[in-house]
């Protein structure tokens, strides 16, 4: 464990693999059902990236990539280059939360089946894709012995984000309503920044890590928020950030900040997605400004991957439960 442990307040580093087809699937574009991947751009892109930080994170896989043999090079990659595996369902539907338990079981199952043949590690964290979460996804989690949950979204722009999606996204009625708790509630916006314990029926304990967001005020500072804000000045969008970090210094909050493959990804790589926010950016200046923001969190914060993160959070728990 890094000795600045005690001298800095801990953090947590994340990255969604979301592939091009996810992002066509939930945009409602055509041609997603042969899995157009990116994954051997943007995995060698990132890995150099952080291994030029020295800094390893948490990476959650979605299972179908996993199931495609044209994405075993890529995914064992990353594993080989030491960073942890993380679980982001299989067929990485949004709506995972509305699905019966034994529906849930069979996606986590699949999913945990098919990225530890690509990767050679068994997941033992979790990532509901668009922030899913469910009583009946906690319960499954615990039952098959994951250490911690990180779908929670404590924000109050869930609605404003769900009616953008709307806005730009070509979907049917049908789609829409299946679609309608997508992002969550304004009512999110309180649920807790720090890391807690769930209290479930099944009797192992399971860590909650939020995606942390800006303290008191509950909007986004993950790094594809950054980039986006960062679109219309770069500047603002550092002092942004810099002052997200102030307040969760202020506030005690031990951050978890995730990023996203289109962070490292510009229009010049993939002109089929110019309908996501900051995709106007070249990938030159996305990364300029990815590098800036890990270095201001690096600079304040001792970084772990997710799996250290939840140990030490469950340790601090039980040592409080004892006094």
């Amino acid at each position: 464990m890094n000795k600045n442990i005690k001298q800095k307040p801990i953090a947590s580093l994340s990255l969604d693999l979301d592939n091009q087809w996810s992002y066509m699937k939930i945009h409602g574009d055509s041609g997603w059902e042969s899995f157009p991947s990116y994954l051997d751009l943007v995995v060698p892109r990132f890995l150099e990236f952080f291994e030029q930080c020295n800094l390893k994170l948490t990476v959650f896989i979605v299972g179908q990539d996993a199931a495609l043999a044209k994405n075993h090079p890529a995914l064992k990659a990353i594993s080989d280059a030491g960073h942890e595996i993380g679980n982001h369902s299989f067929h990485h539907e949004p709506w995972l939360h509305l699905n019966s338990e034994e529906e849930i079981t069979q996606e986590l199952t699949l999913a945990e089946k098919h990225i530890e043949i690509a990767t050679g590690k068994k997941p033992i964290g979790f990532r509901g894709p668009g922030f899913s979460c469910s009583r009946s996804i906690l319960e499954v989690l615990a039952s098959r012995g994951y250490h911690y949950d990180a779908s929670t979204f404590p924000s109050f722009l869930g609605p404003l984000a769900r009616a953008y999606y709307f806005m730009t996204a070509k979907l049917s009625e049908a789609e829409k309503q299946q679609r309608k708790a997508l992002f969550g509630k304004f009512q999110d916006g309180f649920q807790p920044l720090d890391p807690f314990r769930w209290e479930l029926d099944n009797p192992k304990q399971l860590i909650e890590i939020p995606v942390t967001t800006m303290p008191i005020f509950k909007i986004p500072i993950h790094v594809s928020y950054i980039l986006y804000l960062s679109s219309f000045s770069p500047t603002l969008a550092l002092l942004y950030f810099k002052f997200s970090l102030l307040l969760c210094k202020l506030s005690g909050t031990q951050l978890s900040l995730l990023l996203h493959p289109l962070d490292f990804l510009g229009g010049d790589d993939l002109p089929a997605l110019a309908f996501f926010p900051a995709m106007n950016l070249t990938s030159a200046k996305k990364l300029d400004v990815v590098r800036q923001v890990i270095k201001l969190m690096s600079e304040q914060f001792t970084i772990l991957t997710m799996e250290e993160h939840a140990r030490i959070v469950a340790k601090e728990l039980s040592e409080q439960q004892i006094l």
